[in-house]
């Protein structure tokens, strides 16, 4: 795992979000003029915000992998934050949009009206083919990497997913039964899914911004990691935050007093090593001290 390249993973991934959602746009825009159905508009209206949201975050992943300067001493990866934050806000805004739209439908008058759904049902399904292999890229690629705009962006395309499926469902439920209040539902269920995912991931992105310490079981496995690793009399001190993807790590280390500098620098390093093989996104300063009297 210490040798997969973080940056180029969070990359294809924003590449393959990019592309995904450029092509379910063409897709859609043909399923709407062959039906005519508004189910299909919604979901186009959502892919057209996707390729903004993907264009965003390649952005923000860009900018994040330069490496620090005489301005940035560490680094540029806070840009991450501060775009997973804007994503949250956005789908609470998008969340309370469908919120809004499919109430407004279930007490319309009139119900909607629907074409020729079949070219809409062939459309929507590849569409969520699609979704679903990018869905579950990202997903690997936040896994491995902690990036919270990538988390973000596979987020709303997971909730991209039941309006596409409630499309369907409409489409197929209005030919078939003349039931056309199947969609409203499916919308107001996809809005509260995305609003409380929202509220997680802008919740983690605040946290980062304001410094909060890494994840307790980070912290855990490191002070672990350095109370067991050979010439280590004791640690203490061991700070932690959070900054985009990265973990920046300060540690106090005891040492023995009467060794060479040669072996307490030894020491040190093979340390620092452990801890970011065990946790590649680490950013690990070691302090050295002679251990106390007791």
């Amino acid at each position: 795992m210490a040798h997969v390249d973080l940056h180029a993973l969070n990359r294809s991934a924003a590449v393959a979000s990019v592309t995904v959602a450029v092509v379910l746009v063409a897709v859609k825009l043909w399923a709407l003029w062959a039906t005519g159905a508004l189910s299909v508009a919604a979901s186009l209206a959502d892919s057209a915000m996707d390729v903004m949201m993907s264009l965003a975050a390649m952005a923000a992943i860009g900018y994040a992998a330069r490496p620090a300067d005489d301005d940035h001493h560490f680094g540029h990866t806070s840009v991450e934050d501060l775009t997973a934050l804007a994503q949250s806000l956005f789908l609470a805004v998008v969340a309370a949009g469908l919120i809004w739209q499919a109430v407004a439908r279930l007490v319309a008058p009139e119900p909607p009206r629907m074409g020729s759904e079949g070219p809409g049902l062939v459309a929507m399904g590849l569409s969520i083919v699609l979704t679903l292999a990018l869905v579950a890229w990202q997903g690997r690629v936040a896994r491995l990497t902690g990036n919270r705009v990538i988390a973000a962006d596979r987020l709303h395309y997971m909730a991209d997913l039941l309006p596409a499926l409630g499309a369907i469902a409409a489409l197929a439920a209005s030919h078939l039964w003349g039931v056309w209040q199947l969609d409203a539902v499916v919308a107001m269920v996809a809005a509260v899914v995305l609003a409380r995912g929202a509220l997680t991931i802008g919740r983690g992105a605040w946290d980062a911004l304001m410094d909060r310490r890494a994840d307790p079981a980070i912290v855990e496995g490191i002070g672990r990691i350095a109370g067991s690793w050979p010439g280590v009399r004791g640690w203490h001190d061991l700070k932690t935050r959070t900054a985009g993807s990265r973990i920046f790590v300060h540690l106090h280390i005891e040492l023995d007093g009467d060794q060479t500098l040669r072996e307490a620098h030894a020491i040190g390093a093979g340390l620092r090593r452990a801890i970011i093989e065990a946790y590649p996104q680490a950013d690990v300063i070691i302090h050295k001290d002679v251990v106390r009297e007791t």
